[in-house]
């Protein structure tokens, strides 16, 4: 009998270890993951069958568009030594810009989960300190005790301070809209009811809402959703530029001047 119920035991365990708890958001996320790898193949397939000597039309017009932009503000804001890192703020850019106005479809946005400001703030993270071990190698480590010694937990904790920054930015406007857009359609749908009694209950709470909230969809979605892709990619580039040291990057600007 004891054997039996051990058995149980560890089969409960080992299903309740193998559940996983999906947030609906990280689902936003995957769809929102899949539109770009679509777009993307079918983006590539027209290229190879492009003619050279044709202008692109329609969304090869718009990638290549996309692409020259990013490749020029990376090379305005980062300089030459990042030449080939628009491809990344693109990337970033398309994603943040898709995950924010994917609210309008009715799911939740993706960037209303921690996790994926979170994951997204963390690859700048990576990239910040992987770009000062590339031009100080160990020296890396020599600014964790700059000026001296005695700032080592100081600049331990400031060094995540770009993380946090970019994670709670990104969370907290995303998060202040839904929050806002979910009160407007509450009390809208409260109104509807009332001034829609004789209709049925629950269809007469959809008559107003569709009236007022798109304004607010344009500016909690599309305008913010912008700004805020704008905003991260800024910092992006600011923070991992400014690893480079000064020296190296007026040599480049030089050699390209010539």
């Amino acid at each position: 009998m004891s054997t039996i119920l051990a058995s149980q035991a560890i089969i409960e365990a080992f299903d309740n270890f193998f559940v996983f708890d999906i947030a609906p958001e990280i689902y936003s996320s995957l769809i929102v993951i899949a539109i770009i790898i679509i777009l993307s193949i079918i983006i590539g397939i027209q290229a190879h069958f492009q003619d050279p000597l044709k202008k692109p039309k329609g969304l090869l017009f718009i990638a290549e568009t996309g692409v020259n932009f990013f490749d020029s503000l990376v090379s305005d804001m980062m300089g030459p030594s990042f030449k080939g890192f628009g491809g990344y703020v693109m990337a970033i850019a398309t994603y943040l810009f898709l995950a924010f106005i994917f609210g309008l479809c009715g799911l939740p946005s993706p960037v209303t989960y921690l996790a994926v400001p979170l994951t997204l703030a963390l690859c700048t993270f990576v990239l910040i300190h992987a770009t000062s071990v590339k031009y100080t190698h160990f020296a890396y480590f020599k600014r964790y005790v700059d000026p001296f010694p005695l700032f080592l937990p100081i600049n331990l904790i400031s060094m995540w301070s770009p993380l946090l920054s970019l994670t709670l930015r990104l969370f907290g406007n995303a998060l202040a809209g839904w929050v806002l857009m979910s009160i407007v359609y509450s009390a809208l749908g409260d109104l509807s009811s009332l001034i829609f009694s004789f209709a049925p209950e629950g269809l007469n709470t959809i008559f107003i809402a569709p009236i007022i909230t798109p304004l607010l969809h344009a500016y909690f979605d599309l305008f913010s959703g912008l700004i805020q892709t704008t905003v991260f990619i800024f910092l992006t580039m600011t923070f991992i530029a400014q690893e480079e040291p000064e020296d190296i990057g007026q040599e480049l600007l030089t050699e390209g001047g010539k």
